[in-house]
């Protein structure tokens, strides 16, 4: 019985998954959009979930009819370096805001560098939802 039982589970057919693939060659640094992906049915080896990949950046190339996997895609840079940026600082009723040079890109929720342009002084701030830079918040 333990025999049978085990030959059944050895010639199961592998689980299907379903991927995002590219509709066409995509290129490193864009931003994916609707159109530029699918879902394959019986795709393996990439994202399961549209949401999960539309919106996103990617970090490599991906050739058309290739899924998409997870170490391909991240968060678009909402700055980039060498960008001129707000830099906020906020503490109580305080709040001071001055131009600067971003050091490096980051996302939304990265720390960055950015020079002050009117003190000369580095300071490093998380990238707000606006393109901003926070140094000190409440």
């Amino acid at each position: 019985m333990r025999v049978v039982l085990a030959l059944l589970a050895l010639s199961a057919p592998p689980a299907q998954a379903d991927s995002v693939v590219a509709t066409r060659t995509l290129s490193a640094g864009m931003v994916i959009l609707p159109q530029d992906v699918r879902m394959d049915p019986g795709q393996q080896g990439g994202i399961g979930d549209l949401d999960q990949v539309v919106g996103q950046q990617l970090q490599v190339m991906v050739a058309e009819g290739r899924p998409v996997q997870p170490r391909h895609v991240a968060s678009p840079k909402l700055v980039d370096r060498n960008q001129i940026v707000t830099i906020i600082f906020e503490r109580g009723a305080l709040r001071i805001e001055a131009e600067g040079r971003a050091m490096a890109a980051g996302s939304v929720g990265e720390m960055v560098r950015v020079l002050n342009n009117s003190s000369r002084v580095t300071v490093v701030g998380r990238v707000a939802p606006d393109g901003s830079v926070i140094v000190a918040q409440n």
